[in-house]
C-alpha cells in the first residue's frame, strides 16, 4: 500500500483528520515566523513512530515541520554485552528466557555468538516467552533446570517483574538479568546533548506515561522551554499533539499538555510505581550507541539480590562504547541525529529478515518501522 492509499485510509478511519492537518499547516506558518525553520518535533515512542510512518503523516506536514524519531525502542539500546554473556550461559547449563525481539538482538562485534538466536542454533538453551508470568510458569514446571530471564524494557514492563518479586512468587531456579532503562533521564540527556534550541517540541510516550504519569515530563517545558504533549497512538492523537505543539510555539508559551487523558493520569499508576521502586533502585546505565546516562537504569535492590543474575553470576555492565557494529548508525538514529535512510546499510546489508544493527530488530525500532512501512515512499 503506497503512501496515498494509507493517507486515504487515515482520512476514512478518522473523520476530522483532514481539518486537523489543515489547521497544522496554518499554525506552522505562525510558529515558524516566531522560532524559524525547520521546526523539529521529536516523538519518543516507537509506537508513535509506527503510526507516523504507516499513515504517511510526515508527508502531510508542511515543509517547515520535521517529525524526528527518538530513543523509543528499549531493545535498540540494550547493551550487546548482555546478549554475549547470556548466549555463553545458554551453553553452560542455563536456559535463557527472552522476549521475541531481544531473541534476534545483535551481540558484540566479533563475538562467537551473533545473537541469542545464533546461540540456540549452536546448541544453546534459549526459549522465547511473551511475559515474565509465562517464564515463571515454565520454571515451576521444570524445577531441576536453571533459568535466566532477560528483563528488557522501559518503565512499562518493570511492574511485570516487580510484582511477582514483591509477592515472593519467583522460584529459586530463576535469575533475572535486569536491563531496564528509564525514559525521562534519557530525554533530559538528549536535550542537553543536542541543545534545547535544536528541538522545538516533544510528543511524550503514552505507554510509559500510563505508569509514570504525565507529570514526569514537566521538566521539558519548565526547564528547557520545550512544548510537550503526552499523546495516544491513534493518528488523530499524533496530529492533535503536533497541532498543540505548534500552537504553543506560535504563542510563545511552552507547557505540558496531556492529550491522552483517557489512559494517562498526572500521577500515573501509583500502585505500579510503588511495586517498581520497592524492588528496584535507580543507577547510572549504559545505552547502546549512546553511552552512560546518569540515573537512567534500574537494578534489583539488595533485598532481592538472590534473583539477580549480575550479583549471583558476576555478569558485567558495559562501561564504554563496545557494541557499535561497523557502519551502523543506530546510535545516531535513536538520538534523533540521523534518519534510517542516512545509514549506508539500510535495506542493503541490514534488512528486517537479516538485521545487522539493533534498530532493525524490534517492531519498535525506527529502522524496522521505516523498512516495513515506507520503502515505496522513499523510492526503494
Amino acid at each position: 500500500m503506497d503512501v496515498a492509499a494509507r493517507i486515504k485510509l487515515l482520512y476514512e478511519r478518522n473523520p476530522g483528520s483532514q481539518r486537523i492537518v489543515n489547521a497544522i499547516r496554518r499554525m506552522a506558518e505562525r510558529a515558524s515566523s516566531r522560532v524559524g525553520e525547520p521546526i523539529k518535533i521529536m516523538n519518543f515512542c516507537g509506537t508513535h513512530e509506527w503510526t507516523i510512518s504507516y499513515y504517511g503523516i510526515r508527508s502531510l506536514m508542511p515543509r517547515s515541520v520535521e517529525l524526528v524519531a527518538g530513543p523509543g525502542c528499549p531493545v535498540c539500546i540494550t547493551p550487546g554485552s548482555y546478549v554475549e554473556q547470556l548466549a555463553k550461559l545458554s551453553t553452560e547449563g542455563y536456559t535463557v528466557l527472552t522476549y521475541g525481539d531481544a531473541y534476534r538482538l545483535p551481540s558484540l562485534p566479533g563475538s562467537k555468538y551473533r545473537s541469542l538466536e545464533h546461540a540456540r542454533s549452536l546448541g544453546g538453551r534459549v526459549e522465547i516467552v511473551y511475559s515474565f508470568v509465562e517464564a515463571l510458569r515454565i520454571a515451576r514446571k521444570r524445577r531441576s533446570e536453571n533459568f535466566i530471564f532477560f528483563a528488557v524494557g522501559f518503565e512499562t514492563t518493570m511492574p511485570s517483574t516487580s510484582i511477582p518479586l514483591h509477592a515472593g512468587a519467583v522460584p529459586e531456579n530463576v535469575l533475572i538479568l535486569t536491563a531496564y532503562r528509564l525514559t525521562p533521564p534519557i530525554m533530559r540527556y538528549l536535550v542537553e546533548k543536542l541543545g534545547s534550541e535544536s528541538l522545538h517540541g516533544v510528543i511524550a510516550p503514552g505507554h510509559v506515561s500510563a505508569v509514570l504519569g504525565s507529570n514526569a515530563w514537566r521538566f521539558l517545558p519548565e526547564e528547557f522551554s520545550i512544548p510537550t504533549v503526552v499523546a495516544g497512538f491513534e493518528p488523530v492523537d499524533v496530529l492533535l499533539a503536533v497541532l498543540e505543539i505548534l500552537r504553543q510555539l506560535a504563542e510563545g508559551r511552552p507547557r505540558l499538555v496531556n492529550e491522552y487523558t483517557r489512559v494517562v493520569k498526572p500521577e500515573g499508576n501509583m500502585v505500579a510505581r510503588r511495586y517498581m521502586w520497592s524492588t528496584h533502585r535507580v543507577v547510572d546505565a549504559y545505552w547502546r550507541g549512546v553511552g552512560m546516562v546518569p540515573r537512567s537504569g534500574a537494578e534489583l535492590r539488595d533485598k532481592f539480590a538472590r534473583w539477580s543474575a549480575k550479583e549471583q553470576l558476576g555478569l558485567r555492565d558495559p562501561k564504554e562504547f563496545e557494541d557499535l557494529l561497523p557502519g551502523c548508525l543506530c546510535g545516531a538514529v535513536v538520538m534523533g541525529k540521523a534518519r534510517p535512510t542516512d545509514c549506508p546499510l539500510f535495506l542493503k546489508k541490514c534488512t528486517p529478515d537479516r538485521p545487522y544493527g539493533p534498530c532493525m530488530v524490534s517492531s519498535e525500532g525506527t529502522c524496522r518501522i521505516w523498512a516495513e512501512n515506507i520503502p515505496e515512499d522513499l523510492g526503494i
